[in-house]
């Protein structure tokens, strides 16, 4: 096996870095998600779980907590108030870890990135909010955090995505242009697709950039997928289309 010569996180990597991208864990029970993490010595990026105040309607009373995983990667548990996210998280159970609601990426600009979400790959927009003050700074560890969230759904529904735009502060570092798929800050998005070879094409002819060259056929579908092709989003982020396996 060849030896892992992708590069690590930037040791002074923040959450308003264009290259920032979390998973969203849903839980039960924010306390006792927060001292199970806390038990295993995980690395924060919140100071501690935050709740998000009732001033601001579109996410009032959802708590939340930023960590980061044994090779840097940043992850999230989240849990919503009764009148706040899917039905699916308010049924009863024992479970702690109720599963991933949705990725999120920091982007460079919320129109942009709509343009190419929404409007070149077909998701809606299920919701949106501005987050800052001391409980946003809090949470993602960046002084004057000031936040524009888009929250995005597929249209056959699954797992979201979730732009994350800072308008403040404004200095967060660009996506690097030199990015190899095993840089610890890559991460893809995979959105699977029943007319892979059309939308392949269409999106060569807009010139979004491709890492791939064109649609690559696999020899097994061990990942669940024969066919694909990586590419990059406005931001940097990749984007991995496939056509489902043959039945």
């Amino acid at each position: 096996m060849a030896p892992d010569t992708g590069r690590p996180y930037p040791a002074d990597a923040r959450s308003n870095d264009q290259w920032f991208q979390h998973v969203a864990i849903i839980v039960s029970d924010m306390a006792a998600a927060y001292a199970r993490l806390r038990d295993h010595g995980v690395t924060h990026i919140s100071s501690a779980p935050q709740t998000l105040p009732d001033s601001n309607p579109d996410a009032g009373g959802i708590s939340a907590f930023y960590f980061k995983d044994p090779s840097g990667n940043p992850l999230e548990i989240l849990h919503f108030p009764p009148d706040k996210g899917a039905d699916r998280w308010h049924r009863d159970t024992d479970a702690l870890f109720l599963g991933i609601d949705h990725t999120a990426i920091a982007v460079k600009d919320t129109k942009t990135s709509l343009a190419f979400y929404r409007d070149q790959l077909g998701f809606t927009v299920a919701g949106t909010s501005t987050n800052y003050g001391i409980e946003q700074e809090r949470l993602t560890g960046v002084f004057g955090a000031w936040v524009r969230i888009t929250a995005l759904r597929a249209p056959g529904g699954g797992m979201g995505v979730e732009f994350l735009e800072y308008v403040a502060p404004s200095d967060g570092r660009p996506f690097p242009q030199d990015t190899q798929a095993n840089d610890r800050w890559h991460g893809h998005i995979r959105i699977s697709t029943d007319m892979l070879t059309a939308q392949i094409d269409t999106l060569m002819w807009q010139g979004v950039d491709f890492v791939s060259p064109g649609v690559q056929a696999l020899p097994t579908d061990a990942l669940g997928f024969r066919r694909g092709a990586l590419l990059r989003d406005p931001t940097g982020h990749g984007v991995l289309m496939t056509a489902p396996p043959a039945p």
